[in-house]
Order: C-alpha cells, then sequence, then structure tokens
C-alpha cells in the first residue's frame, strides 16, 4: 500500500505537538509544586531534606557516580582510594545543597539574598578607571551559582545580564525566567547574545557568562591547560570581551558556612584587546584551578568535563 511520507510526517509532527504541549504544562506544575513544597521548609528542614537527597543520590541510586570518581582520579591522581572517596561524599553533600537552594531561591526574600550571598567587594568595578565602563564576569560551577544569578541585582549598581540556554519546555521555561528576574535581573538567551551586547552598548552592566562547561560546538572551543589536563573551554566570553574591548573579571564564590555564601571579583583582563587569543581563557582556568585545588568538592564533579579530547 502506498503512504503519502510528506503527509504522514506532518500529520505525525502534528500529532506529537498536540501531545508535547499538555504534558509539558503537566511537568510543569507538578515541578512548580515540588518547588514550592521544598521552597517553604525552613532552612533548618531544607538542609535535612538535602541529607536525605545526599544518601539516596550517593548510597543508594550512586547518580553519575562513575562519572564523579573519574574525574576526581584523572583530576588528582596523587590522591589514595580513602581521598577520593572522602571527596565524592563532600561532592554529593555539595550537589544535594545547590540542589535545594535552588529550590529555595523561589521563595526567599531579597533580605535573605544578600545576606547568604554577599558580594565582598562590589567597589572593584566602582574604581574602575572608565566609570561608565561594563564588565564581563565568569562565574563557574563552584559553590552556589544559582543563587548568584539572583543576588548580585541587588547589591551592585548595574544592570546585571545572565545568559542562559532556554528549557525545551516553555512553560517551566518562562515560570524560572519570571522568579530568576525579579531581583532586576535580565536573563537572555545564548541564541542572542550577540544581539544583546550591540542593544546594551550604551547601558552600564554586568554580563555574566558561564564558562567552566563542556562546550557544544568543540570546532570553536579554546583549549587550554586546566588540572593537569589539556580541556576544553568555551569561547563566548574570551570572543565578546575581545570584540568589544571589555573588562573581564572573575566571581568567586565560597561557602562560609552551610547556607552562607561571600563572592569576590578580581580581574582576570582589564584590556581584552590587548590579549592574544586563548590568553583570556587561561587566565580564567587558572583562577578556577587555584579554587577547586583548595576545596574540591565544591565545585559541580558530575559533569562530564572531559567529554572532548583534543586530537
Amino acid at each position: 500500500m502506498y503512504i503519502n511520507t510528506v503527509s504522514y510526517t506532518a500529520c505525525h509532527k502534528q500529532c506529537q505537538k498536540h501531545y508535547i504541549r499538555p504534558m509539558n504544562f503537566l511537568l510543569t506544575l507538578i515541578s512548580v509544586f515540588f518547588i514550592f513544597l521544598i521552597g517553604i521548609l525552613p532552612f533548618r528542614l531544607l538542609y535535612l531534606f538535602s541529607d536525605i537527597a545526599c544518601f539516596f543520590l550517593h548510597r543508594v541510586i550512586g547518580y553519575r557516580k562513575k562519572v564523579i570518581i573519574e574525574n576526581l582520579e584523572r583530576c588528582f591522581p596523587e590522591k589514595s582510594k580513602k581521598e577520593i572517596d572522602l571527596l565524592v561524599s563532600k561532592s554529593y553533600k555539595n550537589l544535594t545543597d545547590v540542589m535545594v537552594e535552588g529550590f529555595k531561591a523561589f521563595t526567599m526574600t531579597n533580605k535573605q539574598l544578600v545576606k547568604r550571598h554577599k558580594i565582598i567587594n562590589p567597589e572593584i568595578l566602582d574604581t574602575y578607571k572608565d566609570p561608565g565602563k561594563s564588565f564581563i564576569a565568569t562565574p563557574c560551577h563552584y559553590g552556589n551559582w544559582e543563587w548568584g544569578a539572583m543576588a548580585p541585582g541587588l547589591q551592585l549598581n548595574y544592570k546585571i545580564v545572565v545568559f542562559y540556554t532556554p528549557l525545551s519546555n516553555p512553560y517551566l521555561n518562562k515560570f524560572i525566567l519570571k522568579n530568576r528576574s525579579r531581583t532586576g535581573t535580565l536573563l537572555a538567551s545564548t541564541r542572542l547574545t550577540g544581539k544583546i551586547f550591540k542593544d546594551l552598548s550604551k547601558i552600564r552592566a554586568v554580563y555574566i557568562m558561564a564558562a567552566d562547561q563542556s562546550p557544544s560546538k568543540p570546532d570553536r572551543a579554546i583549549w587550554v591547560d586546566f588540572l593537569g589536563q589539556k580541556t576544553a573551554f568555551l569561547n563566548g566570553p574570551e570572543k565578546y570581551a575581545q570584540l568589544r574591548d571589555i573588562p573581564v573579571v572573575f566571581t568567586d564564590i565560597q561557602r562560609v558556612k552551610r547556607g552562607f555564601y561571600t563572592l569576590e571579583l578580581s580581574f582576570t583582563s582589564e584590556h581584552p584587546k590587548e590579549t592574544k587569543p586563548g590568553e583570556i581563557t587561561a587566565r580564567y582556568a587558572k583562577k578556577l584551578e587555584e579554587i577547586i585545588r583548595k576545596k574540591p568538592e565544591n565545585w559541580l564533579w558530575s559533569h562530564k568535563r572531559w567529554k572532548l579530547n583534543k586530537d
């Protein structure tokens, strides 16, 4: 029997579309319910929940345990199995703390955000020689980066712009965007990076661009030495810093105690146009490596950071 493949494909896509929409909406409702259920917990109970989640992810499910162990072993070959096992346990605790703190962000007040995620040297930006200058801030998945997307808007006299990758679920994406922007932060899709820099060129802004993830486009990656091995880094921060001569600052987030963090700013490059290709990224990687080696457990080791290899 002959089937019109064009009509069949179009019909199949249309059916998928009608199916996906209500499913996305239902998943969003479920997600929002659990987000607020966890978010309304007082901090003491919140961390009890984190401890329980940590036990299940580590001891029962073994969530990405192989990835975590492999990453730690390749970065710290000098450490014994006992030391690696201890770091694995601590990394799970860090992971679940950041996870529940991310949920808690939806119900936290501005006062709580500032108190628990404090920028200790905001004056470093205001004392820069050019008072009208914008900056590119390069955070990393170290400590609590979730609060780091919201708290700066309450502490810096700049327009805060956070670049993010949109979720496939439009309803959940809209919900998260609305919450994350309530402190004055502008969340911009990475697909519109160039346009955002152009549109806001006359506004004093801090552009927050995550830089420690594995690139999705290997051909555009910048390769540098990091934790004892050649590692691919995203090229976005360096690209736009050099293109528009925007100074780059490193954001060092440290956990002071459970539920409390400090964020310290330091310049990675004050004159981007004067740097060589890859230099800004190499400086960033060096700063990141320094803080990781001091407290390795606070980095996101469950990420498949070295899935790309340089030939």
